[in-house]
């Protein structure tokens, strides 16, 4: 029987195509700021309107093609349901792959949507995980608190360290979820070695890149099965909208296609444009986040009222030669540090400075600014943040694209001012 299985998968004719797609014009050849503007643009050829339209509908007029592609499960690839498919969906979607350098992409309305859908359709009744206790507040609330209804059940371990995620691994485990950076202490996921695991034990590996994004390292080149990201913070870049995205191969886009249906989370057609029309500038604004950062990180660490600063690109960073091997230059727009005084001048500095807006999320055009011990680990007492490095005055700034000597000379006169009395004296 395994043999006639073999013949059977040997003839068959049908390949997985990349995509679905608009054209078939490719810009793999091309680098990421020219992929940011030319890919999966789709120019109207009744209108020869310049740019991809809304299509603001919700469903297409059905024809042999349709009801061929229903037939043979390829409701995918055609146009039939704005659930199922849209053409601004196609279009996003097209970019994100190109930029991902993937085979195929998947946007939702939010990037928990995206999370819970990919996990959910590569996990089945029985399965483990193996996560990190560093990652996003709502991914580890679902890993912890909904999984076991499914019947599966997850370990979560350290990032930085491979002994611990191998030690972890069970007979039933099926995937190592990880965050390439992870919020806010911006520890650094090896990524090889963790593929490497992943290959050893038979296991898919899906890696969040929400803070680094494809600009800063490519996770499918180096062997990661599929990439998340909240669309929301730099893909998007301008505050105003919120989304997700999953790459990787068509093989296994297409199992995740049924249960993003499933799970009612595909995003709207207007989301699309607004996603498309943002990532035209992607590589323009990351290449100015990371720059600024750097900057600004620099400014902080040599500052005597900072006691600590967080940024892969500084020489003090404890991963800053894996950094700089993996991320090969491109160190991201996030910074954290610890202000002395503790909390108490944490907010005194937030709310003296007059350019970072003190607001949760990151991955602005603005700078953006907030504590963590009242924000993102706010669910977590005092012990519990003590132990995973959230100390009294820890800061996390999204660093925007403002101009530098601006955000510097800001930082300047508010930490000045969080210490006036102190100067006095």
């Amino acid at each position: 029987m395994n043999d006639d299985k073999e013949i059977w998968l040997n003839d068959l004719k049908r390949k997985r195509e990349k995509g679905p797609t608009l054209h078939k014009a490719s810009y793999s050849e091309f680098n990421d700021a020219t992929k940011s503007v030319h890919a999966g643009q789709y120019n109207d050829p009744i209108t020869g309107a310049l740019g991809t339209p809304i299509y603001q509908c919700s469903t297409f007029y059905l024809n042999e093609d349709s009801y061929k592609a229903i037939k043979e499960g390829r409701g995918r690839d055609e146009m039939i349901y704005s659930r199922y498919g849209n053409p601004s969906q196609w279009s996003v979607q097209e970019k994100l792959s190109s930029l991902e350098n993937a085979e195929s992409s998947i946007v939702f309305a939010s990037g928990m949507s995206a999370i819970s859908s990919t996990l959910l359709a590569m996990l089945d009744k029985g399965s483990h995980v193996v996560s990190s206790r560093d990652i996003y507040g709502g991914t580890y609330n679902f890993l912890y608190e909904d999984l076991f209804r499914y019947g599966m059940s997850v370990t979560f371990t350290s990032p930085t360290n491979l002994n611990e995620i191998e030690e972890a691994i069970q007979e039933n485990t099926k995937v190592l979820y990880f965050e390439a950076l992870t919020n806010p202490l911006l520890k650094i996921t090896p990524l090889k070695n963790l593929v490497a695991l992943g290959k050893k034990y038979n296991l898919r590996v899906i890696i969040d890149n929400t803070f680094l994004t494809s600009y800063n390292v490519k996770p499918l080149n180096l062997g990661v099965d599929l990439v998340v990201n909240s669309a929301t913070k730099y893909l998007n870049g301008h505050s105003d909208l919120i989304g997700g995205t999953v790459s990787g191969s068509r093989k296994l886009i297409d199992r995740i296609w049924p249960q993003m249906l499933k799970n009612g989370g595909s995003m709207n057609p207007h989301s699309c444009f607004l996603l498309e029309r943002s990532l035209k500038t992607f590589a323009l604004r990351m290449r100015t986040h990371n720059e600024n950062a750097l900057r600004l990180a620099s400014y902080l660490e040599t500052h005597k009222k900072i006691k600590r600063v967080y940024y892969p690109g500084i020489p003090s960073h404890e991963q800053h030669d894996l950094a700089k091997s993996q991320m090969k230059g491109k160190y991201s727009g996030m910074i954290s540090f610890e202000i002395e005084g503790g909390n108490k001048n944490a907010h005194k500095l937030l709310s003296h400075l007059k350019l970072p807006k003190e607001a949760t999320s990151l991955g602005g055009v603005e700078s953006l600014i907030s504590l963590p011990y009242n924000t993102s680990q706010a669910s977590l007492t005092k012990e519990q943040q003590k132990s995973i490095g959230i100390n009294e005055g820890l800061v996390r700034l999204s660093v925007g694209i403002e101009d530098i000597e601006d955000l510097i000379t800001d930082f300047e006169q508010a930490i000045n001012n969080v210490f006036k009395k102190e100067q006095i004296c």
